[in-house]
């Protein structure tokens, strides 16, 4: 797969071959689904957070003798049937939302997002850039280059660039991150993914350490799309042998519609046999 690559100023100065261990992998939404939810998950903190009766302040003073009142049974203030007492089943801040996936599973995710990045024709190559900081310049770069001003924007970059970082982040919705950070929801997010040329080897060199990688990985993406038709099959299987009354309805309905075929070719026997006599 070919990209276009521009130079410095905005003008386009060749293409280039992108690798296919990264940007040639077969594309498994089920995977990358995965690895988006896994990474948003874990980057959520519990805020939400109430009080149980214990951690209520307040007296346990029972609040009135047990009978001659008349009113109901009646002990703490802190109780949750009360108001300004604590909460039951509240939520908590100490929830775990945590999830793990293993490194394989993780890689092949990853390049599942930059093969369907570059096929829907959203990776584009920047040869290098200067190292002024300037905010004006950058965004001037970007307005020639095949990029939508406004929409989300993620430049590779092959190491801190400050040229780039600080021009970059007083830019709306464009974003710098370095080749061996890349992530499932950064390339998925963006419209646009602009590496430098170093950046695409530094990423090779970073996920993909030999072809043998290569061939697990893929293997490892077909064995969970085996797994996932295997799971949904046998759960078909289960429904009908769990209703077995299934397959003799459809078997009786076919025969009642199979019925009055017959009972009308009979009819017309009858009717044809007394014009015969």
């Amino acid at each position: 797969m070919k990209i276009d690559v521009y130079s410095s100023t905005g003008t386009k100065s060749g293409s280039m071959d992108l690798p296919a261990s990264l940007f040639g992998a077969p594309i498994n939404k089920g995977l990358m689904h995965l690895a988006l939810v896994r990474q948003q998950s874990n980057r959520r903190h519990a805020i939400a957070h109430v009080k149980t009766r214990g951690e209520v302040a307040g007296t346990t003073k029972k609040a009135f003798q047990q009978k001659g009142t008349g009113r109901a049974r009646r002990g703490a203030l802190r109780s949750p049937l009360l108001r300004g007492g604590g909460k039951t089943f509240g939520p908590r801040n100490n929830a775990n939302f945590q999830k793990d996936m293993p490194k394989k599973m993780r890689r092949a995710a990853l390049f599942s997002c930059l093969s369907f990045s570059a096929k829907n024709g959203c990776v584009v190559a920047l040869e290098s850039y200067p190292e002024t900081i300037k905010t004006k310049s950058l965004s001037e770069l970007l307005k020639k280059m095949p990029v939508e001003l406004g929409r989300r924007i993620v430049i590779v970059l092959p190491a801190h660039h400050k040229g780039v970082e600080l021009s970059a982040r007083n830019i709306p919705r464009v974003k710098t991150i370095l080749a061996g950070y890349l992530n499932p929801e950064d390339i998925l997010q963006a419209r646009h993914v602009i590496f430098l040329v170093d950046a695409i080897k530094v990423a090779e060199e970073t996920f993909v350490k030999n072809a043998a990688e290569l061939k697990e990985v893929e293997e490892q993406a077909e064995l969970v799309h085996k797994s996932i038709k295997e799971k949904k099959a046998s759960a078909k299987k289960k429904s009908v042998a769990k209703n077995p009354k299934m397959k003799g309805e459809k078997s009786a309905a076919a025969k009642k519609v199979a019925k009055p075929k017959k009972s009308s070719e009979s009819s017309g026997s009858s009717v044809s046999s007394p014009s015969s006599k």
